[in-house]
């Protein structure tokens, strides 16, 4: 087992950072009446334990959400393939330390890439956010992007922070084997992900990432497994002029140019006069540039 599962961080943040689960199922009001809609909806809330937003109860969203709650454009972060929610354990930790809001998912089964934007639509609509700051890594980068792309007309990002990402599955010329993932067993699947894991001599804080990766991809099932590398290959790519607006830049300076925003992540009190001036400084540089 690998240190970092069995670190006083990663054992801090499970015991003080709750995970939530929020499922998708809704009831046609044509059926029902509003009154019984309501009553069944929180016999079913009260039975699961599952928050239940929209059109089918198997689709199951996990997150942590940490930071203050007033904040209304958090900073969202996806996974890859292999990641779960708690893979982004030490930025939840490091970043609601500073005042950032912070949530950290893990999708439900999703065969296509319109399916998840549309689960993802309607989670946001949940949690009560008009617009959000993405982080993803990887497969979770892409899926970042289509969704700035499928809101484009009615945006719902503001940022994106990309992590060894992609915009175009065509790259990984799986393309023809994508439809087949779902009749994989889960032990081939699993073979298929930890074949792109660094096999050769790597660092000791390296090897404890790639320990706690392998850990974390044991827990997804076969299912999890099947959609996520077929969201991974199926054939499809990002429409740059769709999402030519949004801001993409590396995260560790990416968030302060919305410091004094109503689009900031992070606490307001948190952040001193003196960097707010410098702020504003670099703000009216970049717009003369422009």
């Amino acid at each position: 087992m690998g240190e970092i599962k069995v670190s006083p961080d990663y054992n801090w943040f499970r015991s003080t950072v709750p995970l939530k689960k929020v499922g998708i199922y809704r009831i046609p009001l044509s059926e029902v009446t509003e009154i019984l809609f309501t009553t069944i909806i929180a016999k079913r809330n009260r039975k699961s334990k599952n928050i239940i937003v929209d059109d089918d109860d198997s689709k199951i969203w996990s997150l942590y959400d940490a930071g203050p709650r007033n904040i209304r454009c958090p900073l969202i972060f996806l996974p890859p393939v292999s990641g779960t929610a708690d893979v982004f354990f030490r930025q939840i930790l490091a970043l609601t330390g500073w005042g950032y809001r912070v949530i950290a998912l893990q999708y439900p089964v999703y065969w296509d890439h319109l399916e998840f934007c549309d689960g993802f639509r309607k989670l946001l609509d949940h949690l009560q956010l008009d617009k959000v700051h993405l982080f993803g890594a990887s497969l979770g980068g892409f899926l970042a992007q289509k969704f700035a792309e499928y809101t484009h007309k009615s945006p719902r990002v503001h940022s994106l922070i990309l992590c060894n990402s992609f915009s175009d599955t065509s790259i990984f010329n799986q393309t023809w084997t994508a439809n087949s993932f779902w009749l994989m067993p889960s032990f081939m699947l699993k073979k298929i992900v930890l074949g792109n894991f660094s096999s050769g001599p790597v660092d000791p804080m390296m090897a404890d990432a790639i320990d706690f990766m392998v850990d974390r991809l044991e827990s997804l099932g076969q299912s999890e497994l099947a959609s996520r590398l077929t969201l991974n290959c199926q054939n499809s790519y990002v429409e740059p002029h769709k999402i030519r607006d949004i801001p993409v830049t590396i995260m560790d300076i990416h968030l302060l140019q919305f410091h004094g925003t109503k689009y900031a992540a992070i606490d307001p009190s948190m952040v001193s006069a003196e960097e707010l001036e410098v702020q504003k400084g670099n703000l009216g540089i970049s717009q003369e540039e422009q």
